[in-house]
């Protein structure tokens, strides 16, 4: 099949998949981009979300889903390189510890004498929104059969 990309999955310590896909929904800063066999270039900052792989049928077709958060996408000559600060397949996400984690993160309160409170928030509730995907992506990943 000619309208495949390359798709690189990089975080610092493994690359977790280099394989031929049909179409790649990436989590960016400010929302998601897709990207198939022809997308222009593209370099662009990763949000907090799901990546979304779409492999070819005659390679078992399906999809795969991956939690990323931060790092960068370069999208170029149909390959798709996707440096994450951190990323897990859908299917290693254990529920239990993702709600333990969305608890703690619930749980956290932040002092109003905080040296740089705005920045507390953000990254409290940068927590919170990672740990809550994590929850829907475990659940999801266990119905589907992933």
């Amino acid at each position: 099949m000619a309208n495949l990309i390359t798709c690189r999955l990089v975080t610092p310590s493994e690359e977790l998949l280099n394989e031929e896909v049909v179409y790649a929904s990436v989590p960016q800063h400010d929302g998601l981009v897709g990207c198939q066999h022809g997308t222009s270039p593209l370099v662009s900052q990763l949000g907090i979300g799901k990546l979304r792989l779409d492999f070819p049928s005659d390679a078992g077709g399906g999809s795969r889903e991956y939690f990323v958060d931060g790092g960068f996408l370069k999208m170029a000559d149909n390959e798709l390189i996707i440096l994450a600060e951190r990323a897990v397949a859908a299917e290693e996400i254990i529920e239990s510890e993702a709600k333990a984690e969305l608890a703690e993160a619930n749980a956290r309160v932040i002092p109003d004498d905080a040296s740089n409170r705005m920045e507390a928030v953000a990254k409290l509730s940068r927590e919170r929104q990672a740990a809550a995907l994590k929850v829907s992506m475990a659940k999801t990943s266990k119905v589907v059969g992933i």
